[in-house]
């Protein structure tokens, strides 16, 4: 009898927990990097997110990987994502003092 009731709610709670991981780890992700890219393309920034993270810390004086600038991309994207327009016109600000 108990093996009626058991089972089912180890099956659900199973699948339940497949559900949140995906949604958490994929779903939620490729959410919010479509949510930036179009804001992206709504100030017509052409730059992918890592490519603006990259050259953010390059003026700020510090070198990353391809794999630390996606890793903070991909955090910037879930936490913060305005802070690509900053680190945008940074870098744009920084290029257009050199410049002059």
């Amino acid at each position: 009898m108990a093996l009626v009731i058991v089972i089912p709610l180890a099956v659900v709670g199973a699948i339940g927990a497949v559900v949140y991981l995906l949604y958490r780890f994929v779903i939620y992700d490729a959410m919010c990097n479509r949510s930036v890219e179009k804001m992206l393309r709504e100030y017509s920034i052409d730059k992918s997110q890592s490519q603006i993270v990259r050259e953010y810390h390059k003026v700020k004086g510090t070198d990353l990987s391809s794999r630390e600038a996606d890793n903070m991309a991909k955090h910037y994207r879930q936490k913060d994502p305005d802070q690509f327009l900053e680190m945008y016109e940074t870098v744009r600000d920084h290029l257009k003092n050199n410049r002059d």
